[in-house]
């Protein structure tokens, strides 16, 4: 395997996730080949489904070798997708089905199209909506706050947020480092 191992870029990445504090990440992952990072996130999602997180391949790029994996709550997930607001935005954005598994492969096409990056991808990771539809307006500008994203309405609460996943996210990193398995990280 090219640098990290999967394990180890999954703790850094995902913490808050596998922590149980937010209901999913996406991580770039290389390997020396695209089968070997199939493999081994099927291995993951294997192990943790029972502990109620998945891991998934979100987008392949055969020129580089390297994977979008999105690693999620699915519990938490179809709450944040079913929301009323969530919903009608998700269907102005065209997303078409009403299960979640759908609304990831869509997602997962709309990255492979290589076209606009689809910043609703926000929803997926527990950004609020006000954050996704104020970068999408502001392209990107006119934020209160820039963290894990950026923000467009009050960033104290925000600012609380990123710091509770910067210190799960460190705290994760040197339990890992100690030898603790990745599924002893994760919260039920």
């Amino acid at each position: 395997m090219t640098g990290r191992s999967f394990e180890s870029v999954l703790v850094e990445q995902c913490a808050p996730t596998l922590a149980g504090m937010k209901p999913g990440s996406l991580f770039r992952f290389s390997a020396r080949t695209l089968d070997e990072i199939r493999q081994t996130s099927t291995m993951w999602d294997r192990c943790l489904t029972p502990l109620g997180v998945r891991v998934m391949i979100l987008k392949e790029c055969p020129v580089t070798g390297a994977c979008m994996i999105y690693v999620y709550r699915p519990t938490w997930l179809a709450k944040i997708l079913h929301s009323e607001k969530n919903a009608d935005f998700l269907r102005e954005e065209s997303y078409q089905s009403a299960q979640d598994i759908g609304m990831l492969a869509q997602l997962s096409a709309r990255l492979c199209m290589e076209q606009d990056f689809p910043h609703e991808i926000g929803l997926f990771l527990g950004y609020p909506l006000e954050d996704v539809v104020g970068f999408i307006k502001n392209r990107g500008w006119n934020f209160t706050l820039s963290g894990y994203w950026k923000v467009y309405g009050d960033p104290a609460p925000a600012r609380r947020r990123f710091a509770g996943y910067r210190a799960c996210t460190a705290s994760c990193v040197q339990r890992f480092a100690r030898g603790e398995p990745v599924t002893a990280l994760v919260a039920a």
